[in-house]
């Protein structure tokens, strides 16, 4: 997966908003594995067919929602539970 952004992170927790809260971990477990398959692709054969290799590109090809204000506690929530996904799948943790 490429470096992640501020906007990675907008755009994963976006996705999460469409999804109830207990299915976060795996969502954001999918959506990490596509973000490092289209990367690998891209990297392989020179196409982004599969995607850029971000998780803004992962998350944007699910058609999230508008995100609601940055002070909305589920927004927050979700915000965290990319946080934790990306520093669990961190190799440096």
């Amino acid at each position: 997966m490429r470096p992640v952004t501020l906007g990675d992170l907008c755009a994963a927790a976006r996705v999460l908003l469409d999804q109830p809260d207990h299915t976060w971990p795996q969502v954001m477990a999918d959506l990490l594995a596509r973000a490092d398959h289209a990367d690998h692709h891209r990297q392989t054969y020179g196409s982004a067919r599969l995607g850029n290799g971000t998780l803004m590109g992962a998350a944007l090809a699910l058609g999230p929602s508008l995100a609601p204000t940055i002070a909305d506690p589920r927004h927050l929530a979700a915000l965290g539970a990319v946080i934790a996904a990306l520093r669990a799948h961190s190799p440096q943790g």
